[in-house]
């Protein structure tokens, strides 16, 4: 039964994955770009790097896809005004009008994955969702820095 509980959950992630990777490829935003963005357009000014961690992605993976996102026209980035080596992205006008399209897909599939459960069921289940989130951040750290995982 426990060995159920990942695979329903990468089942769910892919499934919503895939949703919106065919939904926004109109916008030309595909392969989870659209994660990116709307990451961006909630804190602009943020460094690669930060946005990596927030999304749970190694640099490379991030890197590629902002380079899309740039290229495509949807974010841009800036020189820090303190140390002109640090990049802050910013999303541009493209990009600030596609985020409402995101959000509205992302609300919609929020109630259709939520359907039928009570706002307290919900609560609960974000609540344990954050617990296994907590629990397999400190092997993804250790397994990014190069190190094995004992079985």
């Amino acid at each position: 039964m426990k060995t159920e509980i990942l695979r329903e959950i990468g089942m769910i992630a892919r499934v919503l994955d895939s949703i919106s990777n065919i939904e926004f490829k109109e916008y030309d935003l595909t392969k989870g770009q659209y994660l990116y963005l709307v990451r961006i357009c909630e804190h602009p000014g943020i460094i690669q790097e930060k946005l990596a961690e927030r999304i749970k992605v190694d640099r490379t993976t991030a890197a590629r896809a902002i380079q899309k996102l740039e290229m495509h026209g949807f974010i841009e980035k800036r020189d820090d005004e303190r140390n002109k080596k640090i990049k802050r992205l910013f999303p541009t006008e493209k990009g600030n009008e596609v985020y409402p399209i995101i959000a509205r897909e992302h609300d919609h599939s929020n109630r259709v994955a939520l359907a039928g459960f009570s706002d307290s069921e919900a609560d609960v289940m974000l609540h344990y969702l954050q617990r296994v989130r907590k629990n397999v951040e400190a092997d993804w750290e250790s397994v990014k820095k190069g190190n094995k995982r004992v079985y």
